[in-house]
């Protein structure tokens, strides 16, 4: 079954939308927007991950996630919410506010608490691929056989977390289109997605508004 990922943005500088929806009339406009257009779940991000972004402190994230929470929370009781963050601590005040997922680009590799953070909870875990971090990835991204080196990393964090006592039924795989990858390694992730799906959990791809798109149809210049 396919589903979509509406995106929340709380950040001033997010590739696409960022600065956005940092006021509240606006932060409630969108969300109105995303359920109205059929969203079904809708992932609330307080940390840009583009190419070139810096980093926010934990203090910083928190105060843009939690009242982005409660304002999703506020028009939908249901909605699942996924929180976009590599800190354990923000996912645990993200899941006691209502979070029902966790959304985290480095899968699980950049904070060691957040297993503890899944193992104390029920949430759901997306593990997304990335080449280098978000000042360095666009830099130079190199692969042998795009594709499947993604899916052999993918694989390996899906092990190891279910050898910690996470359920496969519990994981997303994400390749992260974009995050350290070139257009010819975009395009071959798409052309392979059957090696992603075959690691058994459910598949997550985040395509909306990247760059490559631009570069194939010709409305963006190639980097």
């Amino acid at each position: 079954m396919t589903q979509i990922m509406g995106i929340l943005n709380v950040t001033p500088d997010s590739f696409s939308d960022g600065g956005c929806y940092l006021e509240d009339e606006a932060l409630r406009a969108r969300i109105a927007a995303l359920l109205a257009e059929g969203a079904d779940l809708i992932d609330v991000g307080g940390e840009s991950t583009r190419p070139g972004a810096e980093p926010v402190t934990l203090a910083e994230e928190l105060a843009r996630v939690l009242p982005a929470l409660r304002a999703v929370r506020a028009q939908s009781a249901t909605v699942p919410i996924s929180v976009d963050t590599t800190k354990a601590e923000v996912a645990r005040q993200a899941l006691l506010a209502g979070a029902s997922m966790i959304n985290d680009i480095s899968a699980l590799e950049a904070d060691p608490a957040m297993l503890e953070v899944l193992l104390n909870s029920s949430a759901e875990v997306v593990l997304m691929h990335r080449q280098g971090d978000p000042q360095t990835m666009q830099l130079a991204p190199r692969y042998h056989r795009a594709a499947q080196e993604i899916a052999d990393y993918l694989s390996c964090r899906v092990a190891a977390l279910e050898a910690a006592g996470i359920a496969r039924s519990r994981i997303i795989v994400d390749p992260g289109l974009g995050f350290g990858k070139t257009l010819a390694h975009n395009l071959d992730i798409l052309r392979h997605l059957p090696d992603f799906t075959a690691l058994g959990c459910r598949l997550l791809i985040g395509h909306s508004r990247k760059s490559f798109l631009g570069e194939i149809t010709g409305q963006r210049q190639a980097a």
